[in-house]
């Protein structure tokens, strides 16, 4: 075989396999997506209506989405995800890789005591990248950042891909997706947690000077764009990771891992030996 000739045949085996493993996660057709929402709207991280679509049965869908919070929307045919051929009757659904938790229940877990007087969130800001979502995840885990806010919109689904580069840790956090994240961020704020947003501009703080020995709230954004204005208007303290030369940009999961093993050090430290407890934080944000 010639090179060009094995080297399409190699691309196009690609193609499929790659096909075939962004839909794993799919469930498509009016009678399956209503008995998921019906049965357990948690186990779905999206519904997708093809446009054009009306009737009873769909605004039923519709209707069930909405009411369970599940991200909803409204997409061409082509923009479904399934192979072609497919009988969706213009209705899928993702499978979320993880429970999905209402706001309440997140925090329900987080109350400040004296034997955890500096509980940590993980907020995520629009990212699009499912590595890169994947990359967050799994080095959360791995620096005691349990719990994890998601925003719904304008943000990648926790699908299979999500799920393997998180090497698995999206099954050991506790995962919330919420819409709009700067009222999130108000009501942390009422619950006593500071929020720290990391952001790329150097004159901000940087994350070496900044005390993280408070119950906080880590907000990271999306590779480019970062954290929305609105979002960084909620924060205590704009943070940055300080850099040197003239290079000042790092992939948004490096970024996201470097200061949340700041966090983790700067915590750590803290602990008292044999169990004693810490005394609780004297001052909460404003």
């Amino acid at each position: 075989m010639k090179p060009q000739y094995r080297k399409t045949a190699e691309n196009r085996r690609k193609n499929i396999e790659g096909a075939k493993n962004s839909c794993e996660d799919l469930l498509w057709g009016i009678n399956s997506v209503a008995e998921a929402l019906a049965a357990d709207p948690r186990s779905l991280s999206e519904v997708l209506v093809q446009r054009g679509k009306a009737g009873p049965r769909y605004q039923e869908i519709i209707d069930g989405a909405r009411a369970a919070d599940v991200r909803l929307r409204f997409v061409e045919a082509d923009r479904l995800g399934v192979p072609p051929r497919t009988k969706h009757q213009g209705v899928v659904a993702r499978l979320a890789q993880a429970p999905l938790l209402q706001l309440d229940e997140l925090l329900s877990g987080l109350e400040i005591t004296a034997e955890n007087p500096c509980p940590r969130i993980l907020a995520v800001d629009s990212v699009q990248d499912p590595r890169n979502l994947g990359a967050i995840l799994r080095s959360a885990l791995a620096a005691g950042f349990g719990s994890v806010i998601l925003t719904r919109e304008r943000s990648v689904p926790l699908t299979g891909t999500v799920a393997r580069t998180s090497a698995g840790a999206v099954s050991h956090l506790r995962i919330c997706q919420i819409v709009n994240l700067a009222e999130t961020l108000k009501l942390l704020r009422q619950n006593r947690f500071w929020i720290f947003g990391t952001v790329a501009d150097q004159s901000a703080m940087s994350l070496y000077d900044v005390d993280f020995s408070v119950p906080l709230c880590l907000v990271v954004g999306s590779e480019g764009k970062g954290i929305r204005p609105l979002v960084q208007k909620q924060c205590d303290q704009l943070i940055t990771i300080p850099m040197q030369g003239s290079f000042n940009s790092l992939n948004a999961s490096v970024a996201a891992a470097v200061t949340m093993f700041e966090v983790e050090r700067q915590q750590t430290k803290l602990k008292r030996p044999h169990g004693a407890a810490i005394p609780l934080p004297s001052s909460c944000p404003p």
